[in-house]
């Protein structure tokens, strides 16, 4: 099993969670993170790091989450290696809990 960054990330791409990592799991996107599932170690250090609560264990993933699964593992190839912490997007804290964000994914 992996851990899965699902929807509340977009639009708010915290990365507490890249600064905790042991495996430099996380791949960058222009407003989300992903994890990669052939790297995650399935720690779990990350999952209290995530201001906005958008990561889980896959078998933990609420039901309307898990596309995210599969998104998680298409995005991966595309997006660069994140290693280090950096400034969320400035916009972070407004759209934190905002529901419906998927559409708002760049890809």
């Amino acid at each position: 099993m992996t851990h899965v960054v699902v929807e509340n990330c977009i639009k708010c791409k915290y990365t507490d969670c890249v600064d905790v990592c042991p495996v430099d799991c996380f791949r960058e996107g222009p407003n989300m993170l992903v994890i990669d599932p052939d790297e995650c170690i399935d720690c779990a250090v990350c999952v209290p790091e995530c201001p906005a609560n958008a990561i889980f264990a896959e078998e933990d993933l609420p039901s309307d989450q898990l596309a995210f699964i599969k998104i998680n593992a298409e995005l991966t190839p595309k997006f660069k290696s994140i290693t280090k912490r950096k400034a969320a997007l400035p916009d972070a804290d407004e759209w934190n809990g905002t529901p419906g964000k998927l559409k708002d994914l760049e890809r």
